[in-house]
This record gives C-alpha cells, sequence and structure tokens, in this order.
C-alpha cells in the first residue's frame, strides 16, 4: 500500500510531484498524493490536471491526455471520455482549492482524515507563502509601517495546526532563504519556527533534520538546512531552506543524505534541444520587422567608447544575420525526440516521447529597444562568458525608468541586472514568480533568438517534465513555474524519505519477529517444563 501524501500550500504541485513519481516494490508507486490543498484557482486547475495524468498512466486511456496537451481535443471533449470523466471525479477529491487560515478548519480536518483513511505512517509536505521572508519582498515593503502586521509572517502555523491535530510520521517543509535573516519584532523568525515544529504541542515532538548534514536541532546551524538546488543535479542557482521534521517516540533511524553532483547541470543542458524561435514585436509584428530590428540594434552601441565597441557592433552583426527562425512558438510544436546516445538524469526525467513534440513554448512580445539590449546582452555574454550589469552597457541602451536613474549620492545604478542574460554555461538564476511581469531578467543565452525564456523553458530550469501542463494564460503559467519547488529536487527528497520509512518498518518486523521467537522459545521452555514434571510425577509413583 502506497504511503499517503498530504500537501499543503501546493501551487502547482512541483514538490508532490516528487513525491508522487518515487516507485517501490514492484514498479508501484511508493507514495500518493491523497489530499493537495492550493487556495489559487489556476494553480488548483494545474493539480487536477496533474492528478487526471496519474490517474490514467499506465492505462490505454492515458492517450487522450496527450491529445488534451496537442491541443487536438478541448477540455470539454476531454472531460467527456468516461475514463477520463472518471479521473476527473478523484482528481476533485484529491485537489481541493482552499485556502488555510480561512477554510473552514473542521471540514479541513474531515478531508485529510478521509484521505488518510485510517493510515497510521503518512508525509506531510509543502511551503507557506513566502512573501513576508523574502529578501526582494522585505526590500519592497523597507517603510511599509504595516509590514509586520503582515498575516503571511505567521501562516506557517496552518501547517503547525495540521501537525498538532494529525501527528505526521514525517514532514518536509520549504521556504525562501530569507526565513534565516527574517525578524518579527525583533525576534529571528526561523528560531521560533523551527521551536514551535520542534513541540507543536505536549507530548508530541520531532526532530528537526537537515538533508544535506547529519546531526540535531542542537548541533546544527541555519545554514544547514539551506539547500543550494544547482549542487544536487538542478539547472539553477536556487537556495531555498527545507526543514526535515521526523516524529519522536518512532525509533527512526539516521538518514541518507543528498548526493552532490560532480559538475552543476547547465541552461544549456536543460533547454537548447527545444526547437529554436524568434521573439515578437509589441508593435506591428512580422518577420521582417523584427529582423529589421535587429539589424537595427547594432548602432546603439556606437558611441560606447570602449575597447570593445567594434568586437560588440561585429558580434551583434553577425547574430543579426544568423537570426532565421520565422516561428515565435506555439501552444505545441510538433516534433521527434533526438534520442541521446547516454541521457543524462535531467533528460531521462524532463522527456517523454509520447507527448511527439513540446508545449507552452511559445515567446514574448518586446519592443524594438529591448530586443536592442537582449541582442547586446546574450552577444556580451557570448564573447566574454558573463552577464553585463546596467553601469556596463552603452548609453543609447540604458532604459529610461526609474531604477536605472544614477543615485546622485552614491553616483551607481541601483538594480543593475534588471537585464539579465541566463548564461549558456553555468546554471540559471532562481526562477521566481516576478518572470510573469517581464522577461527582462531572463534572457536566453542564444543571441539570434533575441528573446526572454518561454513557459517551458522555466519549467525545465525548474525541472518540470515536458509532459506537465500549466493551466491559465501564460502569465499565469509563469506565476505557477516561478512559485514551484523543483520536482527533481522533491524526488530526491522523497528518495530519502522512502528509505528512512523503509528502514522504519524493517526495525519494526524484526523487533515483532524477535518478539515473537521470544514468546515462542518462552512457550517451549513452559512445554518442556510441563513434560518434565509429568515424566518425575511417574517416576515418582
Amino acid at each position: 500500500m502506497s504511503v499517503p501524501v498530504i500537501d499543503l500550500f501546493a501551487g502547482p504541485g512541483g514538490l508532490g510531484e516528487g513525491f508522487a513519481s518515487l516507485q517501490g516494490h514492484q514498479g508501484r508507486p511508493f507514495f500518493e498524493i491523497a489530499l493537495s490543498i492550493e487556495k489559487d484557482a489556476v494553480a488548483h486547475r494545474t493539480l487536477m490536471l496533474r492528478a487526471v495524468f496519474r490517474r490514467l498512466r499506465g492505462s490505454k486511456d492515458v492517450k487522450h491526455y496527450y491529445s488534451y496537451m496537442r491541443g487536438e481535443i478541448d477540455e470539454v471533449a476531454f472531460r467527456g471520455i468516461p475514463a477520463v470523466g472518471s479521473a476527473f471525479e478523484h482528481a476533485a477529491t484529491e485537489a481541493r482549492c482552499l485556502e488555510l487560515g480561512k477554510s473552514d478548519e473542521a471540514s479541513i480536518d474531515r478531508e485529510i482524515r478521509a484521505a488518510l483513511k485510517g493510515q497510521d505512517t503518512w508525509v506531510l509536505i509543502g511551503g507557506p507563502p513566502c512573501q513576508a521572508y523574502s529578501l526582494a519582498g522585505r526590500s519592497r515593503r523597507a517603510n511599509d509601517k504595516n509590514f509586520h502586521k503582515d498575516e503571511k509572517h505567521f501562516l506557517y502555523r496552518e501547517y503547525l495546526r495540521i501537525i498538532q491535530v494529525h501527528k505526521p510520521t514525517i514532514f518536509v517543509m520549504e521556504n525562501v532563504k530569507g526565513l534565516l535573516s527574517s525578524k518579527h519584532s525583533g525576534e529571528s523568525m526561523f528560531e521560533k519556527i523551527v521551536a514551535d515544529l520542534s513541540m507543536p504541542t505536549k507530548g508530541l515532538e520531532y526532530e528537526i533534520r537537515s538533508f544535506t548534514k547529519r546531526g540535531e536541532r542542537s548541533s546544527l546551524e541555519p545554514a544547514d538546512y539551506l539547500i543550494h538546488s544547482d549542487r544536487y543535479g538542478i539547472p539553477q542557482s536556487r537556495h531555498r531552506v527545507i526543514l526535515f521534521g521526523v516524529r519522536k517516540g518512532l525509533n527512526m533511524p539516521q538518514h541518507q543524505l543528498l548526493a552532490p553532483v560532480k559538475r552543476p547541470v547547465t541552461v544549456k543542458q536543460a533547454i537548447d534541444d527545444l526547437p529554436r524561435i524568434r521573439s515578437k514585436l509589441s508593435r506591428g509584428d512580422s518577420v521582417e520587422t523584427w529582423r529589421k530590428a535587429l539589424q537595427a540594434a547594432p548602432d546603439y552601441v556606437k558611441g560606447w567608447r570602449t575597447e570593445n565597441e567594434f568586437a560588440m557592433i561585429e558580434t551583434m552583426r553577425a547574430f543579426a544575420v544568423a537570426a532565421t527562425s520565422t516561428t515565435p512558438g506555439s501552444a505545441f510544436i510538433s516534433r521527434g525526440y533526438r534520442k541521446p546516445r547516454k541521457p543524462t538524469e535531467l533528460q531521462q526525467w524532463l522527456q517523454d516521447r509520447r507527448l511527439g513534440g513540446v508545449c507552452q513554448h511559445e515567446a514574448r512580445s518586446h519592443m524594438v529597444s529591448d530586443l536592442a539590449r537582449y541582442l547586446f546582452s546574450a552577444s556580451f555574454a557570448h564573447l566574454w562568458g558573463y552577464c553585463p550589469l546596467l553601469d556596463e552597457f552603452p548609453p543609447k541602451l540604458l532604459p529610461d525608468h526609474i531604477n536605472v536613474r544614477v543615485d546622485r549620492e552614491s553616483e551607481e545604478i541601483p538594480f543593475k541586472d534588471r537585464f539579465r542574460v541566463q548564461c549558456r554555461d553555468e546554471p540559471s538564476a532562481t526562477v521566481v514568480a516576478h518572470i510573469a511581469k517581464d522577461g527582462h531578467y531572463y534572457i536566453h543565452y542564444d543571441p539570434s533568438q533575441c528573446r526572454s525564456l518561454t513557459v517551458r523553458e522555466a519549467a525545465r530550469l525548474q525541472t518540470f517534465p515536458d509532459n506537465y501542463f500549466f493551466a491559465g494564460n501564460r502569465t499565469q503559467q509563469y506565476t505557477q513555474v516561478g512559485n514551484a519547488v523543483p520536482p527533481l529536487l522533491a524526488h530526491k527528497l522523497a528518495r530519502i524519505v522512502r528509505s528512512l520509512l523503509n528502514e522504519m518498518s524493517k526495525r519494526k518486523r524484526r523487533k515483532a519477529s524477535d518478539a515473537a521467537q521470544k514468546l515462542q522459545t518462552g512457550s517451549e521452555r513452559l512445554n518442556l517444563a510441563q513434560r518434565l514434571s509429568v515424566l518425575t510425577d511417574a517416576a515418582s509413583q
């Protein structure tokens, strides 16, 4: 029987996907998402679709899911297929659109009990919203007198309440790096959260372990709970605090640790096999006007007055000539996979040949002036291997934006990395929800494509499998991708949890076997004593 998982603040399901994808005995799922809770209606639709896919996977009816992803049938027709309709009925009980902290607690508790079906061994996962802890969020609200009243500071208490009431065997809680330095009324939020989770209520205690370092809370530093995703095979410099709670009193052994990879996985390794596409123009778009915009872009570099001016102009011109892509992409691009001779771990995780192409790989529209900045940034990275900051930009390419104006006191430009190319031979910068606002921070490394990353490329950097379909419009899709936990990282965490639960089960069986053996030995001794007593009585007569 699969181990139930309850996923709180689930988002589009990145953390849950990692657990649900892990197999156990005879290829069966070791974990089962018994219940996922998410307040955002669009992310909830994504959770529903993924639950449907898991239900159909392994059956002949999974072909309908792929047809839906390819746009061959709409959602009405998709739901109208009997097997799919049945899968949606199951998904409606698994994925719930509820807001923790505002929805009725008694109802939520009933749903959790129903989902667990009386099983004692289960896992709680999730990441309470992090805006109040993130460095960016705190920076934006530095002068906000009401920031300390933000309810998001204490949404972890909803997670804590579930622990208090339902007592999971193990929990995995994720949050941003900023949690380590966040304070509320002068008190460290990290220390408070760890203390609360260590003893949720009287008689219930948890060891708060680290996935990367052995030891107990007393011997671990706050930084020991920080996971650098790029060290573990994720093509992204995503640093997140992840707490590993193990209930005391269950005789839990030490757990395995995350195994670092020999070399970081790069942006190129993650997305280079995707179809080459061009960006669009926000006004008057056509292939001809797009190419003219690229051909005019090198003129913006004139007057840069650096020794690199000529080399940059020539490089930009060469890439403008090489910009031969005619399609801006689409919701689905049909194509075959080029089977690698020796697929990498990431390729095995991402690719699904049954899909027959790539979905949600469509470029944004950009202003002509931004195209010039993108071409410059990508060409700069191509030449020198790093992303230029705004104070390295030619004057004609500096945007007329309040965040770019030179500070009069320091004579420095704030937000220098406003336009950031993702260098091909390194992991990407952290993919965050802000990617939905604009693509300036996520410029593709190929100058001839001259664009920001697509939803599918961002999803790849987050390690969502290619068969993962995000509901909603493109802005909503970007937001979901940015808010998620990388599923491949979650999968590696799930392996550690599986190993720990298996070891716990072995110890239980061994203990039960020893007890039975002792009982049997005691019974045999008793029988022998009784027989000896009879023989002794007979001899005395």
